[in-house]
């Protein structure tokens, strides 16, 4: 029987955290031959059970990106208050750099801020170009955008950016929304620079809005601010051509279950002398809803990363106070979603200290994939409320990484663990697995739809996230064009993923 077990991993930039177990029934104790399609080259997770015919004494383990700290922080006067992104950085091949948008408020309460552009070599030191595009305390030296100088803020923001790297215009380039208030504009640039105005119907959301492009099915993802059961909550927006988009449809908001376990946390976290305390705390006020959401095609799935308000009490100028952690769930098809890891934090606050990240962060679009590791450029917040005297600057641009396709694991102990996928057919002559088997032992087996081993592997030790399976019997192109399953016997092992290909 497979143990219903579920772990969670975190790495913290300067603390450490108990691994954690938490009962979450596991579905694929029995066995499923449902048919599957896995296209060549792209990996297999297992944040569902998708591939999964059956397992037996595995256990999902969640694992947490290890946070790297501050890459941008407050260091000019328009930026003095804080910084926040809502972008993945994009790569400009031909320069060979790095490119990210960033909005930048000088002060409160009059939130005089201006979309700002940063450039990198190594996506960890920035640099602020100056563009000559915005006059600010008498100058035009900066790094300010200037969509439209007469346009005050929020109708000046440049909230999303993305590459495009399909579109046969080399003006759409780049692809953007401009406006944080109530119209989501659609707008273009060549360069990410000089942007211009889509002649095309505005997108409806309030202050909170993500972009993202799914270079597989081609198609822009919006999702959108609108009321909930709760509070916040978002809807969902696609379209081909980023011109004509679908009606925006309710995609994700809090539930029951959200308030009640949301309130346990807003109480242990006020009992937690590690953690910061909200400005403003009233009982009455809990509750969960969603501040932002990022919706981004990983592979063979869609990965969505909600930040999770907990909200704590009322604060004088009519908002509300609290804290905000980023959680995790998947999507085969844009219209269901699995909410994953018992709803526990995919990225969570820091404790006090020198973080920045200490009561607020909202998700980025997307993870930078850099070789075999996901970086993700998170918005963070020192607090949300504002406390008597505070500190000069409150928000920061931070760094997370993650193994690649390290968002949970299939792992076994010294009781050997065993994975058997769904039947599938493939023409692929190699197998690759990611793989940490480092102290243990794995092999994988190719079997036929009636359990026949067909070939066998080479015995696996060791830490690989791209590892070439070699075969001490048979071989995978073999079998090629038949219906297969994969047996994966693992002993003090984590499997990240596997994909056919070549």
């Amino acid at each position: 029987m497979s143990q219903n077990r579920f772990a969670v991993h975190h790495l913290s930039q300067c603390h450490f955290f108990l691994l954690a177990l938490i009962t979450y029934p596991q579905v694929g104790g029995a066995e499923d031959n449902t048919p599957v399609q896995l296209p060549p080259g792209r990996r297999q997770l297992f944040l569902d059970d998708y591939a999964i015919g059956s397992m037996e004494n595995l256990t999902r383990t969640l694992h947490q990106p290890e946070k790297r700290g501050a890459v941008i922080t407050p260091q000019r006067p328009w930026e003095k208050y804080l910084v926040q992104t809502r972008s993945v950085p994009a790569r400009d091949e031909e320069r060979n750099v790095f490119q990210l948008w960033v909005n930048a408020i000088d002060r409160e309460p009059d939130f005089m801020a201006g979309p700002t552009y940063f450039e990198s070599k190594d996506g960890i030191h920035w640099t602020r170009p100056i563009l000559r595009q915005f006059e600010y305390g008498g100058s035009r030296e900066n790094n300010i955008l200037a969509f439209d100088p007469k346009l005050k803020w929020p109708a000046r923001a440049i909230t999303n950016v993305i590459r495009d790297p399909h579109d046969a215009d080399p003006a759409r380039r780049y692809k953007g929304f401009l406006g944080k208030g109530r119209d989501r504009r659609p707008i273009v640039s060549h360069d990410g620079i000089h942007w211009k105005r889509l002649n095309v119907p505005v997108l409806r959301s309030s202050d909170e809005s993500n972009l993202s492009y799914d270079p597989v099915s081609r198609i822009f993802i919006a999702t959108l601010k609108h009321g909930g059961r709760y509070g916040r909550a978002h809807a969902i927006s696609t379209s081909r051509d980023f011109e004509h988009w679908t009606k925006p449809k309710l995609l994700y908001q809090a539930d029951a279950w959200d308030q009640q376990r949301g309130k346990a946390r807003i109480l242990a976290r006020l009992a937690d002398p590690k953690l910061q305390d909200p400005v403003y705390n009233q009982p009455s006020s809990y509750k969960v809803d969603i501040y932002n959401v990022a919706v981004f095609r990983y592979e063979d799935l869609y990965i969505i990363l909600p930040s999770m308000f907990h909200i704590t009490g009322p604060r004088p100028n009519g908002n509300v106070d609290g804290f905000k952690h980023i959680q995790l769930a998947c999507s085969r098809d844009l219209n269901s979603w699995t909410r994953l890891a018992n709803r526990e934090p995919f990225i969570n606050t820091s404790p006090v200290g020198d973080a920045w990240d200490t009561m607020v962060m909202l998700p980025p679009s997307a993870p930078l994939v850099r070789g075999d590791e996901l970086w993700f450029y998170y918005s963070a917040g020192k607090y949300r409320g504002t406390p008597t005297n505070p500190p000069p600057h409150r928000g920061a641009i931070c760094l997370a990484v993650l193994r690649r396709d390290g968002f949970m694991s299939l792992d076994a102990g010294d009781t050997p663990g065993t994975l058997t996928t769904k039947p599938f057919v493939t023409r692929a002559s190699s197998l690759y697995v990611n793989i940490d088997s480092t102290g243990g032992k794995s092999v994988v087996e190719v079997l036929d739809r009636e359990g026949a081993v067909l070939a066998v592997s080479k015995p696996m030790s060791e830490n690989k996230p791209r590892r070439r399976i070699a075969w001490a019997r048979g071989d995978l192109a073999d079998v090629a064009g038949k219906a297969i399953r994969l047996r994966f016997h693992l002993r003090n092992s984590r499997l990240y993923s596997f994909w056919p290909d070549g």
